[in-house]
C-alpha cells in the first residue's frame, strides 16, 4: 500500500525536576501537536483515521529509557509509531543532584491509500 506524507512537526520538551526521558518525550509531543488541526483530511479522500501513519522520532539523552508506548499513547488518532535516539540535552541545574533534561520530537503524519 502506498503512503503519503503531509505534514511534520517538530516540538522540545523538558522535565524540569527528575531527568525523566519519558516525561520530556511526552512534552515534547504535545508541544508539537498542540496547536495543529489537520483540516485537510477531509480533502485528500481520506475514509477512516486508522489510514494515518504516525512517525514518531524522539531524541533524549537515554533514549533506551523512554517508555514508547507512553509517548504513542499522547496521539488521539492513527497508528502511531515510535523511535528514539540519543540527543536532546542534559543540564545542571541550580541543586546538583537534580539536572534539567530535554528532549525534541519530530512527527510527521502520512496518509495510507
Amino acid at each position: 500500500m502506498a503512503t503519503t506524507p503531509y505534514f511534520m512537526q517538530t516540538g522540545m520538551g523538558a522535565d524540569l525536576h527528575g531527568a525523566n526521558d519519558t516525561k520530556a518525550a511526552r512534552r515534547a509531543v504535545n508541544n508539537a501537536i498542540q496547536n495543529n488541526n489537520m483540516l485537510f483530511l477531509r480533502h485528500v479522500g481520506i475514509q477512516s483515521l486508522d489510514q494515518l501513519l504516525v512517525d514518531v522520532t524522539i531524541a533524549s539523552p537515554n533514549p533506551d529509557q523512554i517508555d514508547s508506548d507512553a509517548v504513542a499513547a499522547e496521539f488521539p488518532v492513527g497508528t502511531v509509531s515510535v523511535s528514539t535516539q540519543t540527543g536532546g540535552m542534559l543540564i545542571d541545574s541550580d541543586v546538583s543532584d537534580d539536572p534539567v533534561l530535554i528532549a525534541v520530537a519530530s512527527i510527521t503524519v502520512s496518509i495510507k491509500h
